[in-house]
């Protein structure tokens, strides 16, 4: 199946339809549920990060409407890690939905907040936080992007970088058009989602394009993670 990274979505566009797109954000807690994978994320690479048992930041790039930041928060207070996270994007509608999500959650004041600014912002201000994640992002991203989005994440990441995105297959485009057919007008989320697969990468591609230091896996369903280790003094 060739990439098409020419391909545009429509919640990317400024004139998105704004009922459309808040729909999009309403419905990513269903879809990252079915096939995101996070919570095998969380309990295989983030827990043991958090595990060490001091107080952690988590830094979510491109946090869309916040679901997966919201998530592991909930997950790390349940396991009675002290973790603070930040979701940032540079898309002020994204950032506007999860403010409004976070204000709904049961999370203590301070553990969670949301911020429209890019990771490389944080790199010029001298932030760092022990983990860095993304949620479907690079392959929004043009070459160029993608090379500064790894950059900064080495910069800004203590314990562990990690970015979850869509591995492009023939078969996850055929069951994600399949199982989404209900939502196929309420919202982007099938329109957005095919052509997501389509701009993806299969492993290989992802492989020639990381620098040192990284490392490219698989995981189900159909998902491609980048992790970086820092190398702890």
């Amino acid at each position: 199946m060739r990439r098409h990274p020419e391909e545009v979505e429509a919640m990317d566009l400024p004139d998105c339809d704004p009922v459309l797109l808040n729909r999009t954000y309403a419905q990513f807690p269903l879809v990252n549920r079915a096939v995101g994978g996070w919570k095998r994320i969380y309990a295989r690479q983030i827990a043991p990060v958090l595990a060490r048992g001091e107080p952690a930041r988590l830094l979510d790039i491109g946090c869309g409407g916040g679901d997966i930041a919201l998530q592991l928060a909930r997950w790390a207070l349940r396991d009675g890690y002290e973790l603070d996270v930040r979701g940032i994007d540079p898309d002020e509608r994204a950032i506007a939905f999860a403010r409004r999500a976070a204000m709904k959650s049961p999370l203590p004041a301070g553990k969670i907040e949301f911020a429209r600014c890019t990771s490389a912002d944080l790199v010029r201000g001298g932030e760092v936080f022990d983990v860095v994640i993304s949620n479907p992002l690079l392959h929004h991203l043009g070459e160029t992007q993608l090379r500064g989005i790894l950059a900064d994440t080495q910069a800004l990441a203590t314990g562990l970088g990690l970015h979850a995105d869509i591995r492009r297959s023939r078969r996850a485009s055929l069951l994600f058009g399949a199982a989404t057919l209900p939502l196929a007008g309420t919202s982007l989320i099938r329109r957005d989602g095919l052509a997501s697969i389509r701009r993806s990468y299969i492993p290989m591609e992802l492989v020639r394009r990381v620098p040192a230091g990284w490392q490219v896996h698989t995981a189900k369903p159909f998902r491609n993670l980048l992790v970086y280790r820092p190398v702890r003094a």
